[in-house]
């Protein structure tokens, strides 16, 4: 005997149909709608070939292109070039300090390094006056930017001082917090971005002269026992470098030859002039190599090592000047 089913069975299969299209019709409702709105289909990507001229070594680069977009325009990933320095960083700013102890092993060159700064402004900032006697244990100015300072001398203003810098006059305003043009002789102004002379940095740095002959330093500068008397002290006012004879003698600095000659005590000797007070003496040579007035460049030959004058044997005397005193050679030397 066959069953009919009743109403309510009925009810609940056409329910649960019913339910059920309208899940599918949802679901394919989504489906269109993300089809239609997905902006990956309005971009196109161009890989274009990167020379190594552009120093990231070859390879591409993906650039999005949009075609509603008039033909031309591209949309690049943005670039160091195309993005401004924000004015708070490049507008002039107070002088602010940090410290720092000396730490074995450190250097003037790294630290300058390790924080951002020129040699110069550690140096200037600091008052260091020969970077190879740094301390450990010293307590280092560290500033918040670049420059150097500078002692006002009577005579001067301040836009005198900004073009010999080639600064400008209100960012030392600012920097040094001054409210007015005036400034006060003995007053140290600091210099943004300014730089120490060549000269000074290189005699800070004792660079300053090359070595005018290769050799075994045989007596220092300072007061040593006199070699033809050795009761008697004297101050030797160079260095003695030990040399064969016949060997160049060469032009510690560029300068100019101011005199060629022959002492007693010296020999022959050569003497030449050099920028910023400097002035070097070769003496007992055996040979002299140049004239007076002429230009000699850094490590040009003048003379050869020789036994001349009073002397203990073949080697060169070797004595700097700085306007008009004798100075420890050694400190200035490579």
């Amino acid at each position: 005997m066959s069953m009919l089913p009743s109403n309510e069975q009925t009810g609940l299969t056409e329910s649960h149909s019913g339910q059920k299209d309208r899940n599918i019709f949802r679901l394919a409702a989504a489906l269109c709608m993300i089809a239609i709105i997905n902006p990956v289909q309005y971009i196109k990507f161009k890989e274009t070939p990167v020379n190594e001229e552009h120093g990231i070594g070859g390879g591409y680069i993906s650039e999005e292109v949009y075609p509603d977009i008039d033909d031309g325009i591209l949309l690049t990933p943005a670039s160091y070039e195309s993005v401004s320095e924000p004015e708070s960083l490049i507008k002039s700013y107070t002088l602010l300090y940090d410290s720092h102890i000396v730490q074995r092993g450190e250097n003037i060159s790294g630290l300058a390094r390790n924080f951002g700064l020129n040699q110069d402004t550690i140096i200037s900032v600091n008052k260091i006056t020969n970077t190879r006697l740094l301390q450990v244990g010293r307590v280092l100015r560290i500033p918040n930017q670049d420059g150097i300072f500078h002692t006002v001398r009577s005579g001067e203003n301040l836009s005198g001082i900004a073009e010999r810098y080639r600064a400008d006059s209100e960012a030392i305003k600012i920097t040094n917090e001054l409210f007015s043009s005036k400034i006060v002789p003995g007053t140290d102004l600091f210099i943004p971005g300014a730089r120490l002379d060549w000269t000074m940095l290189q005699e800070i740095n004792g660079d300053l002269f090359i070595w005018p002959v290769n050799g075994v330093v045989t007596s220092s500068y300072g007061w040593r026992r006199d070699p033809f008397n050795r009761n008697r002290r004297q101050f030797h006012n160079g260095i003695d470098i030990r040399g064969s004879i016949g060997t160049p003698v060469r032009a510690a600095m560029a300068g100019r030859v101011s005199a060629v000659g022959f002492d007693r005590i010296l020999g022959n000797y050569v003497i030449i002039n050099h920028h910023a007070g400097y002035r070097t003496l070769y003496g007992h040579l055996n040979v002299i190599r140049t004239r007076t007035g002429a230009y000699v460049a850094s490590g040009e030959r003048v003379g050869d090592v020789g036994n001349t004058g009073i002397s203990t044997g073949a080697h060169l005397h070797f004595t700097v000047y700085r306007n008009g005193a004798t100075v420890n050679p050694r400190a200035l030397m490579r």
